[in-house]
């Protein structure tokens, strides 16, 4: 059944670059692993706009970043030396471990073609005994991820297993993640398999249960197989879900099981312990406050 309806809070990222912020979110923190939603878009800049909003070198620890563009492109930069573009339907999913930063850079007009910028930026914690592991980066082109059509309802399956499809994208604990694209009255129930799962309206407007949702919200389910949603209009949809790791803090871009972790990552950010990026290390975002 539904278990929460929760409404994407505006925040602005500098020089026109506005987000729908879904999660973290007060009442409820995670849906499975994930643990951090932006909608950021669709977004026009002008050429001297451009420069200004790109997002500067900054850290992460204890999660992957899993970047997907609707529309538009991002130049990914990273301080294991990775320089990779990322077009629509791509996935970028970096595993920051014990420590990782990376820029996102954009360009003038490739950035913003196809209708403007539209990114998809998710977080998903790393179960405690990988929290440390490793920094790394893989990038799987759109070709790679497997799709379907079901009654009217496009899709692509980002990460996991749904649908009896299996992505290639590799995780580190029980998930699942979908692009879906739906025509008006189509109709289909979520998958079911984890023990969270959720629905966001990244364009259109659906219905489930005689009530009507529209872009911005976040409808959260158990494991209901029977949940059905069905779209008013054309809409775009990301769903996604999987089993819950337990407990997390987080502060700025630092998740941890462990509060004394968050702090070292912010001391060591403050310090310039954090190798940067070495195509891009004349700058970085300070350590907030």
């Amino acid at each position: 059944m539904l278990e929460m309806v929760i409404t994407a809070r505006a925040a602005d990222l500098g020089h026109g670059l506005k987000v729908r912020r879904v999660l973290p979110y007060a009442k409820r923190r995670m849906v499975g692993p994930w643990i951090f939603v932006d909608h950021a878009g669709p977004v026009t800049l002008a050429p001297k706009d451009t420069r200004a909003a790109d997002v500067r070198p900054h850290p992460h620890i204890g999660l992957s970043t899993v970047s997907y563009l609707l529309s538009g492109q991002v130049l990914h930069q990273d301080s294991l030396g990775v320089h990779q573009l990322i077009n629509p339907g791509d996935v970028n999913w970096m595993t920051a471990g014990r420590g990782i930063s990376h820029s996102e850079r954009f360009t003038h007009p490739d950035s913003f073609a196809g209708g403007g910028l539209e990114l998809m930026q998710l977080w998903v914690a790393l179960p405690e005994k990988v929290e440390e592991t490793d920094p790394a980066f893989t990038h799987y082109p759109a070709a790679d991820l497997p799709v379907r059509d079901e009654g009217g309802v496009w899709m692509r399956l980002i990460a996991g297993e749904a649908y009896g499809m299996k992505s290639p994208v590799k995780t580190h604990s029980p998930l699942f993640y979908l692009h879906t694209e739906w025509q008006a009255g189509a109709s289909l129930a979520l998958p079911g398999g984890h023990s969270e799962q959720a629905v966001y309206v990244a364009r259109g407007e659906i219905e489930h249960a005689g009530e009507t949702y529209e872009p911005g919200q976040l409808l959260v389910f158990g494991d209901d197989k029977d949940a059905v949603i069905t779209a008013r209009l054309r809409s775009t949809l990301m769903v996604f879900g999987g089993e819950p790791l337990g407990e997390r803090h987080v502060f700025w871009n630092f998740v941890s099981s462990r509060k004394d972790r968050i702090e070292q990552a912010k001391a060591d950010w403050a310090a310039g312990r954090f190798a940067l990026p070495p195509e891009d290390n004349q700058e970085w975002i300070p350590l907030p406050g």
